[in-house]
């Protein structure tokens, strides 16, 4: 089997099986594995805050893209709704009423999904311009 080497390629890591009664896995050496246990045990609460901080970060994340998400689903199905009912003959204030409300919300932590709902909007908006648009012009 050929040498694996590491980045700087000073390193040279052998491929093959762990000696007998090694018990496998990854094993650092005595001198680095004694001041890690070390340096772990002295800052023992500085790790797991800082693990809760990120755990804290990701979570309104996720929940902002699924919001998001669901924002963005529900004004497609409004979009297509409206335009079954225009071509039905129909016109229902309420649906551009909610149309508009969805509009508005918090925006998705991922930037592609932020993009995707912010270009929907967009089209919601043009929508409602034509609707008014077209109510303004119409000869009543």
């Amino acid at each position: 089997m050929a040498p694996i080497r590491g980045v700087g390629g000073g390193t040279t890591i052998r491929g093959g099986r762990a000696p007998r009664g090694a018990g496998g896995g990854f094993h650092l050496g005595a001198g680095v594995a004694e001041s890690g246990a070390t340096e772990a045990a002295e800052r023992p609460a500085a790790a797991s805050a800082i693990g809760l901080l990120a755990l804290q970060e990701t979570a309104p994340a996720a929940e902002r893209d699924a919001r998001a998400h669901r924002r963005g689903e529900a004004m497609l199905r409004e979009l297509a709704a409206l335009q079954r009912d225009l071509l039905a003959g129909r016109s229902d204030p309420a649906r551009l009423h909610s149309l508009l409300e969805l509009t508005t919300g918090e925006a998705a932590a991922d930037p592609v999904l932020r993009d995707a709902v912010a270009a929907i909007a967009l089209r919601v908006r043009i929508e409602l311009a034509r609707r008014q648009t077209a109510a303004f012009l119409s000869p009543d």
